[in-house]
Order: C-alpha cells, then structure tokens, then sequence
C-alpha cells in the first residue's frame, strides 16, 4: 500500500512538472499551465502542504529554466529569481489557497470555477504588483485604472490558459485513474 501511495505521488509531480515546462512550447501572451497547476494540486494532494509547495517549485524549477537558458541573453548573471516575482508567486498560492475551497469534491462545473477563479485572482493580483511602486503608472487611482486596463489584452491568454490546462490536467487525470485503478487517490472525491 506504502508503495502505491509513493508511485501516485510521483505521478502528481511528474504531470505538475511537466505542465510547469509546457511553457517553454511558443504560445500566446499569459497562456500558462501555473493557474491550473495550483487548482490541482489543492484538488489531489492529500497533505495540503503539498499542495503549495509542489506547484511552486515546479514553477521556480522552470523559470529557473526560462530565465537562465531560454532568455539567458537579457540576464547578466544567473538568474534565481526575477524582479516582481512575489507578485506572481503570491497569486499562484492564493489560486491554490481558493482551490483548497472550491475543490471539495471534483466536478465539471467547479473545474470551470476554478479556472475563472484562476484567472481572476491572477490578472488582479500581478497588475496591482505592476502598478504598486511603478515608475510608469502614477501611484494614484487614476494609474491603478490605466494598468488594469492595460493588462486587458493579456487577460484573454490567462483564461483560456487556465481553462485549457485545467480541463487538461483534471480531465487527464480522470481519465486515467477511470482506466487503471492504481492512480485512484482515497483522499479525492468526485461529484
């Protein structure tokens, strides 16, 4: 049973870690696995520690990645973290923190909520952080507006993304463990 237990939760990690470098695929602005990666990993890890510190790790393995390889060129030295990436950090765990809520039990409809949770929770918390000590925004309601507003058109990427990879990995992974019981987890419940 022991056993079992460690084969299902590699098998976690290894789906979140390759959603995670699926970012390295060309795509459209803001189209991200890490919004889903978050609902999840809140929806199947038994421990809830888990489920914030696996989908953030395997976002900062591969923008590790990103950073130091695919954009080594705009990168002085070797790059651990980028500037601002609180900002993003912070929303992937408020994204898990509202799967921890939604997810209850697994159903269509709450995988949707989640998406668009996802999308939300993102799009308001990474814009506040571009405005908040911005030098291009003014620091007042009016430079607040104009930076929402100008992330806008990166709000489309966001939630198709979010959309896209939640149906993926929850649909995935259903899938399977309806054809081979092994992946089955005790601690998850659908509707």
């Amino acid at each position: 049973m022991n056993n079992k237990i460690k084969l299902q939760f590699g098998f976690l990690i290894a789906i979140i870690v390759l959603a995670a470098f699926s970012r390295i695929i060309p795509h459209m602005p803001n189209f991200s696995p890490l919004g889903a990666i978050g609902l999840f990993g809140a929806a199947h890890f038994d421990k809830k520690w888990k489920a914030f510190l696996i989908p953030i790790a395997a976002t900062w393995l591969s923008d590790l990645f990103i950073n130091n390889v695919i954009y080594a060129q705009y990168y002085p030295q070797f790059t651990w973290f980028y500037e601002g990436f609180y900002w993003q950090y912070g929303s992937y765990l408020l994204i898990t923190f509202a799967g921890l809520i939604i997810f209850n039990k697994i159903s269509v409809s709450k995988v949707l909520l989640g998406g668009l949770a996802s999308t939300t929770i993102f799009f308001t918390v990474s814009n506040f952080g571009c405005w908040l000590g911005s030098t291009f925004y003014p620091q007042n309601f009016t430079g607040l507006t104009a930076c929402y507003v100008a992330g806008i058109p990166f709000l489309t990427g966001t939630l198709l993304s979010d959309l896209f990879y939640s149906v993926v990995l929850f649909g995935g992974y259903y899938l399977l463990q309806s054809k081979i019981s092994f992946f089955k987890l005790d601690n998850v419940r659908y509707a």
